[in-house]
């Protein structure tokens, strides 16, 4: 057990959490942005049997296995052809954004839940899983708000830059996009990571983490 935990991002007792709370925040993450999709007009994901809440129809095991071993990691990415959208500009955004705004609203959720469960004294009465539970849920999807936020391939927030600069910059980012998501690799697997993506990825997880917590212990005490 010792030799597998020196493997893992996170600590053997917390595992159960980590896992069901992936099940849900990559779920739910690849479903929005299938969804959105969808509602625009581009029936590619529905039809690749994308608009569902089955797990196994989003989960990718490299990227599940990665966010257990490194602490982020990615899941299978929507398919979107961006011809069946009336406004594509508007629509790839709101696709993009979809997926990393249903993390953001999964965190707000456990928040809501946390602190109302405190502000109406029940707290010492639970089982001894919920706290812990609703801790790693709330953390691992503000992690993948902010993780997918980046601007780098093949990230979310990269395909939100692609859709709101001129079709000249589009074209010349897809051109070098093989070489960004090369970097990305590097940054990611490399000790660059330490200088590069995790001090964006710690002070965005705190900025969003403290205010979310802020607001609700004040709207909730």
């Amino acid at each position: 057990m010792d030799q597998l935990e020196r493997f893992l991002h996170y600590d053997l007792e917390e595992l159960p959490y980590v896992i069901v709370s992936l099940l849900i925040a990559f779920t739910v993450h690849e479903f929005s942005h299938a969804y959105v999709a969808y509602k625009f007009g581009d029936p590619t994901a529905k039809n690749e049997g994308r608009v569902t809440l089955n797990p196994v129809s989003h989960l990718d095991p490299i990227g599940t296995l990665l966010i257990l071993i490194a602490g982020f990691g990615w899941a299978r990415p929507v398919p979107v052809n961006r011809f069946h959208f009336k406004n594509p500009k508007l629509a790839g955004v709101l696709v993009s954004f979809a997926g990393p705004f249903s993390n953001l609203i999964i965190a707000i959720l456990g928040f809501v839940i946390f602190y109302g469960l405190l502000a109406a004294g029940v707290g010492p009465d639970l089982p001894f899983f919920v706290q812990p539970f609703l801790n790693v849920l709330i953390n691992l999807n503000v992690l993948l708000f902010v993780f997918n936020l980046i601007p780098l391939p093949p990230l979310d927030g990269y395909r939100i830059i692609q859709d709101i600069v001129s079709a000249d910059l589009r074209a010349k980012m897809t051109q070098y996009e093989q070489y960004g998501s090369l970097i990305f690799l590097i940054l990611i697997i490399t000790p660059l990571s330490y200088y590069t993506i995790r001090p964006i990825l710690d002070t965005g997880i705190r900025f969003v983490g403290d205010t979310l917590s802020q607001f609700f212990s004040l709207l909730f005490f």
